[in-house]
């Protein structure tokens, strides 16, 4: 297991460009499955649940063709389905978030597909029933292999139909969208997730031959096709990393440029920043953060404590909290973390506690921030990364503490930040991957 040995103090200064999505990313590479044809895909980050999932559909017979570091094809004309009943697929699987977004595609071109408990952050329960129900309503069926500890799912002829999703679960949309393209007749989804990933995933589907309206918006229609055939696709920006590099320029930065971001689809991100005080300038499609000695949280209107919470987009992406509650630290003022979505999500604050920041943990899901307003510097410690976010805003504290910190299990960050401590350290900072 390796760990990143961060020197703090060393203040980052120049410009960095953010990777390609890694959410999109993994929805779009599934979406390949639903033609013969070639999809090729660019700006694909190289991350280890991205490189996973490519891995795993080459596995199934998808023939995959690396033109550059971050530019794949995708052809899906001779797949293997009975390695979909494996024991080998079966603990791949498992061991991979983003495997339960081949669910769709497949059950919607070949009528079945199978799926295990799948793995990832250990953040709290991340239920699949909207993927379940959504599927049942197109017609699916379920059945439970108690001796593989599965579940086969079987469609044959897959209805399009009315549905009302229980919650606005992106993967669970990204998912359902999939299966539907190619049912018969009209499918309608209420209450569907309308992130920027989604609405890539069917700008992509649409550029195959598919029939979707109301794309941005949580009612989709989707007319179903016979076929789909290839298409091109480019992925966005991450706005997670996005996000992170503007904490990171908060905290530690002596004036950063952070290029190429796609500004329209950050959604509300830039403006909570700013809640907590941080000056960002928007330069074409750039985000310019400068140095700043002081940053003061905001009140509501009404004087009360801020309040920043995750909600559905267009609201505040969850992947965020944790970077932004670590920037509050030391920022003059107070604020209410609240992440509503993961029981877990918040329980990476005890090594914050530890590093000297004041944050009362309230329950599993709120936190209060009293900011230290650069008074206090964070003390340097050993520390183990639990998820992809919280592992990001540990390297953050790190990256300003006093001394010299440790950070274990970072094959973490690994799954979400592609190549981090090299374009960290081209900034300035001073960090060394070392085997434990």
């Amino acid at each position: 297991m390796e760990s990143f040995i961060i020197e703090g103090g060393h203040p980052l200064k120049g410009e960095i460009t953010p990777q390609g999505a890694k959410n999109e990313a993994l929805q779009v590479i599934c979406a390949a499955l639903l033609t013969a044809e070639e999809v090729r895909i660019s700006n694909i980050p190289d991350i280890l649940d991205v490189n996973n999932l490519i891995q795993l559909l080459s596995d199934i017979g998808v023939e995959v063709t690396k033109h550059g570091r971050n530019d794949y094809s995708f052809q899906a004309k001779s797949l293997n389905l009975t390695y979909l009943e494996s024991a080998e697929f079966i603990r791949k699987s498992a061991a991979l978030r983003g495997s339960v977004l081949m669910i769709g595609p497949l059950l919607g071109r070949f009528g079945k597909a199978t799926i295990a408990e799948p793995g990832g952050d250990k953040i709290g329960r991340r239920r699949l029933d909207t993927h379940f129900l959504g599927f049942k309503h197109l017609g699916a069926r379920f059945v439970y292999d108690e001796r593989r500890n599965v579940y086969d799912i079987e469609g044959d002829k897959l209805h399009g139909t009315y549905m009302l999703l229980d919650e606005a679960s992106v993967t669970g949309t990204a998912n359902v969208i999939m299966a539907a393209v190619l049912a018969e007749g009209t499918t309608t989804i209420y209450n569907a997730a309308c992130e920027p990933y989604i609405q890539q995933l069917c700008h992509l589907l649409n550029a195959m031959g598919a029939n979707i309206s109301g794309i941005a918006s949580n009612l989709l229609t989707i007319v179903g096709v016979k076929e789909l055939h290839g298409a091109t696709h480019h992925i966005l920006p991450d706005m997670i990393e996005v996000g992170s590099f503007i904490g990171m320029a908060a905290m530690v930065g002596d004036g950063i440029r952070i290029k190429n971001v796609a500004l329209r689809h950050l959604g509300i991100i830039p403006d909570s920043f700013k809640r907590l005080g941080v000056d960002i300038h928007v330069d074409g499609d750039d985000l310019v953060i400068p140095k700043q000695e002081h940053y003061v949280i905001e009140s509501f209107i009404d004087g009360t404590i801020m309040t920043l919470a995750d909600a559905p987009w267009p609201g505040l992406t969850p992947d965020l909290l944790s970077v932004l509650l670590v920037v509050a630290t030391q920022a003059r003022g107070s604020i209410l973390i609240h992440q509503k979505m993961f029981e877990s999500r918040l329980f990476f604050v005890d090594k914050l506690i530890d590093m000297g920041a004041q944050i009362i943990l309230c329950d599993p899901h709120r936190a209060v921030v009293i900011g230290h307003d650069r008074n206090i510097q964070l003390r340097a410690r050993r520390m183990t990364s639990p998820d992809i976010r919280a592992g990001i805003a540990l390297l953050i504290a790190a990256l300003s503490a006093n001394g010299t910190s440790r950070i274990a299990n970072i094959a973490q960050i690994d799954r979400g930040y592609q190549d981090i401590e090299q374009r960290l350290n081209a900034l300035g900072a001073h960090i060394v991957r070392a085997d434990n």
